[in-house]
């Protein structure tokens, strides 16, 4: 089971990751057969449901997204843990919240991401 003192360290670790624009720290969090869900990579990449498959997609979609939007911050809000996930809640640059679901695997770091974004 997450405790929550490894919940919210992981989320400060990966929005601190997010905040440097650092790539190599952001995909430390995932593992490489990661999934992730979102309807800003369903825009960004234009591909129907949105989902990247692979480390190597993610890190490409990522790379986009930092060049895309260079003033990129986020700023957590709170964070959930659960048996075998967390779900973080931040806030952008532009003031959109954002929840994500991510499922860990056994090692702690991200198997799979899907992304929510207040309307």
């Amino acid at each position: 089971m997450v405790t929550k003192e490894e919940a919210w360290k992981l989320a400060e670790e990966w929005a601190a990751a997010w905040n440097a624009h650092d790539l190599e720290r952001i995909m430390a969090h995932y593992e490489e057969g990661v999934e992730l869900t979102s309807p800003v990579a369903a825009q960004l990449l234009g591909i129907a449901g949105g989902k990247v498959a692979g480390k190597a997609n993610l890190r490409a979609y990522f790379q986009k997204g930092l060049t895309a939007y260079p003033e990129l911050q986020f700023r957590l809000e709170d964070v959930f843990w659960g048996v075998s996930s967390v779900v973080l809640v931040y806030k952008n640059q532009k003031g959109t919240r954002t929840a994500e679901f991510m499922e860990l695997s056994a090692g702690g770091k991200v198997a799979r991401v899907v992304a929510n974004y207040d309307a």
